[in-house]
């Protein structure tokens, strides 16, 4: 009841979407390094830069939380969110370190796949965070994390076919490090995935 009466503290959506449009960011680094097949060092120095980026708004979430007496959402719903959202940057700036650290110099097509299903699943739940400010279009929120679901799954198929046609190649090497580039990328997808979760988890809780 005491949080109904009191004023909307707005800066817990604004650290979310600000989060999420850095990631869309990050995701489209990725999506234009596969693409181009060119200056990947440059790329790479990039996304860490943004991922250092979206570490800041997720110092200043925490922070805030700290300091905040009301919140507009359970504290553990807003940690929980915020974190899940650095992952999906986290898995990602790992994912085109190890790019660099490993020399690669000539993506592979699954790479660009699996970067289009990041920038498709960023865009969806950036939506879903504008929505979260007034909670007001349930339907539309789940609409958005069903989406993020058959992505996921989709996510899934790249891999498993990425690894297949891997695991043709006689260079062990190769295989050895683009495996755990695809499974860092493919764990990016998945952390998408759990904040969708997280997302209706709150919206349920809120319904």
């Amino acid at each position: 009841m005491l949080k109904k009466l009191l004023p909307t503290d707005n800066r817990f959506y604004d650290f979310f979407e600000n989060h999420a449009r850095v990631a869309i960011e990050v995701c489209r680094q990725l999506q234009s390094m596969a693409r181009e097949n060119r200056d990947i060092p440059a790329y790479v120095v990039r996304i860490h830069e943004l991922e250092n980026d979206a570490d800041q708004v997720t110092h200043r979430c925490i922070e805030a939380l700290h300091q905040t007496f009301i919140t507009p959402l359970e504290r553990t719903d807003i940690h929980q969110l915020i974190k899940r959202l650095d992952d999906i940057v986290d898995a990602i700036d790992s994912a085109t370190s190890r790019i660099e650290l490993y020399g690669i110099r000539e993506m592979r097509s699954e790479a660009l796949d699996m970067a289009d299903v990041l920038v498709a699943c960023l865009a969806e739940l950036s939506e879903s965070l504008v929505e979260m400010r007034s909670l007001k279009n349930v339907e539309k929120i789940k609409r958005h994390c069903q989406v993020i679901h058959d992505l996921e799954s989709k996510g899934d198929r790249i891999l498993r076919s990425a690894l297949i046609r891997l695991f043709r190649e006689n260079d062990a090497m190769l295989i050895i490090k683009w495996k755990e580039i695809f499974e860092r990328l493919e764990k990016a997808v998945d952390r998408c995935e759990s904040t969708a979760d997280i997302i209706e988890g709150i919206v349920i809780s809120a319904s």
